[in-house]
């Protein structure tokens, strides 16, 4: 099973992404882990990348699709993978699915994790990590019991300068942007489906693993939160 999952920022692609490959023995491919693995290998492209995450700039999309057409090539993908929160703009889907039809490893599902943008204003802007361990704290539902102090390791725990106000509110912007047209690429290939993704982390992940395991619900059952649709903003 081959899955993209995709959603805005803040809507935990990346916690259900890695429930899922736990459950089902899938590869979970992050582009901020494989970057950062690419650097720790030291291969040619990865030092080509290090050079714009030092600088602070985003990482080309030419420069990206590399790293991820070796990625996955690895052993771990044989069984399939969940690619969490790529491709983001058309031009990297176009370019994703050459690389995966000349590996004949075809995408299987596009899933979309859907929240409202008030939330996931909430959730980002009060979004808190340690700096040594990187627990996650949140400045309202959960906070370190001494101010600024994670309770795991003692470290300062602080605010991401993404996850300010205005910065989160850009990220929104951008993502709204482009969402439309990464749905539209997979619903025109019949593999573009919606999830709710504002509600409990188990309420989403049940409805996940239903839908890769092809049990999902059928549209407008009141107890799911998926449904196959065109995409939206």
């Amino acid at each position: 099973m081959r899955i993209v999952l995709l959603g805005p920022p803040g809507a935990g692609k990346g916690t259900q992404a890695r429930r899922l490959c736990e459950e089902l023995s899938l590869a979970h491919i992050s582009t901020g882990d494989i970057l950062r693995d690419a650097v720790k290998r030291g291969t040619a492209v990865a030092k080509e990348a290090k050079r714009y995450m030092d600088a602070g700039q985003l990482v080309p999309d030419a420069v990206v699709i590399k790293i991820i057409a070796l990625r996955m090539k690895r052993k771990d993908c044989a069984n399939g993978f969940v690619l969490d929160g790529f491709p983001r703009t058309l031009g990297q889907c176009e370019a994703l699915d050459g690389i995966l039809e000349k590996l004949e490893m075809p995408i299987d599902r596009a899933i979309h994790l859907t929240v409202p943008r008030q939330p996931l204003f909430s959730r980002l802007s009060g979004r808190r990590l340690c700096r040594v361990c990187q627990a996650p704290y949140h400045a309202d539902a959960h906070r370190p019991k001494k101010a600024g102090v994670c309770d795991q390791c003692g470290g300062e725990v602080y605010q991401r300068d993404d996850d300010k106000p205005e910065p989160v509110r850009a990220r929104l912007d951008d993502y709204e942007r482009v969402v439309q047209s990464v749905g539209a690429f997979y619903y025109r290939r019949g593999m573009y489906v919606e999830v709710d993704g504002d509600r409990t982390i188990a309420r989403v992940y049940d409805d996940l693993l239903k839908l890769v395991k092809g049990k999902g619900h059928k549209k407008g059952s009141d107890r799911s939160g998926a449904r196959k649709c065109a995409p939206r903003a």
